[in-house]
């Protein structure tokens, strides 16, 4: 199914799905897959080592661009996208073949993975710069390190060292975001991480919401950096012409906000537009309400010809 069909009938998210796999081509995805309880994914080395050959020849096998990841004692994070409908076959590839290695291995039994990998779909430049930044602050948050780059199991060195080797990791397209300047780029990367290093996150595997607060976060103190992300619209526009961008979107949240006449025909129609643009989003009808201080009825009526 297009993927604008898709936005439409409200069925993208900004949040994990575990289910109902999204396969279209050239989607963004945000997948995590972690262990079966407290078990370990990784014991040595040869492990992480094996999983990112794994990684390489799915990227090639199956024509999976990937844009980031961060390989956790008990969880894995991977940005990516499929140039053809297969990321399921993919994603089954990859889990699979390592969880059989590894009970092999260490002659084990049983599932490796707590359940089937979740995906979350990135429907702006912006949510997918904030999503590369909260993955490779991933170790730092968990007292892995003290830095994202003093981590070795992540893409980060492709992003902050200008020495870097060629890698089949695609890192320009994210970096591409910040800066046309190659060396620029990277030092804004860096800068972005330091202060995300700040900031308190949630847990995505536990909060749905972690990374758009994550981002609303950092885009308060470098608001012209996710500005201009915003603006490439590289993402947006491959999703849906008609979907405006996350800047855009909380103007017109402020703007009906403090509507001095919300009754009037005018009014209306731009909070059902809005309401229409939250939907698409993937925000629940009960979250729109909340967040425009209407009531859920006026939510269900903007959008019931839409169900």
């Amino acid at each position: 199914m297009d993927p604008i069909d898709l936005v439409r009938q409200e069925k993208i998210k900004r949040y994990f799905r575990a289910t109902r796999k999204l396969n279209t081509p050239n989607l963004i995805s945000h997948i995590t897959q972690r262990a079966a309880g407290k078990e370990p994914l990784f014991l040595e080395d040869n492990d992480y080592l094996f999983i990112l050959w794994l990684m390489k020849e799915t990227s090639q096998n199956y024509s999976v661009t990937m844009y980031a990841f961060c390989l956790m004692p008990n969880h894995i994070h991977i940005l990516l996208s499929p140039s053809r409908k297969n990321l399921s076959d993919a994603m089954r590839d990859l889990f699979a073949r390592y969880a059989i290695k590894f009970n092999r291995k260490y002659e084990r039994k049983g599932h490796l993975f707590g359940g089937p990998y979740r995906q979350a779909v990135c429907i702006d430049d912006s949510y997918l710069l904030a999503a590369s930044l909260y993955i490779h602050l991933n170790p730092v948050k968990a007292g892995l390190a003290r830095n994202p780059e003093d981590y070795r199991w992540s893409s980060i060195r492709l992003y902050c060292d200008n020495d870097a080797p060629k890698s089949f990791i695609n890192s320009h397209f994210i970096l591409g975001l910040l800066s046309d300047d190659k060396l620029r780029r990277k030092e804004q990367y860096q800068l972005l991480l330091k202060k995300g290093s700040e900031l308190k996150a949630r847990l995505v595997l536990e909060q749905e919401d972690a990374i758009e607060r994550f981002r609303l976060k950092l885009a308060s103190i470098f608001p012209s950096v996710f500005k201009r992300a915003d603006k490439k619209r590289k993402v947006a526009r491959s999703l849906s012409p008609n979907l405006i961008s996350l800047e855009e979107l909380e103007r017109h949240i402020e703007a009906v906000k403090n509507m001095r006449f919300p009754n009037r025909p005018e009014s209306r129609k731009a909070k059902k537009y809005l309401i229409e643009q939250l939907i698409a989003r993937g925000y629940k009808r009960l979250e729109v309400a909340e967040l425009l201080g209407v009531s859920r009825k006026t939510v269900y009526n903007s959008i019931k010809v839409h169900i």
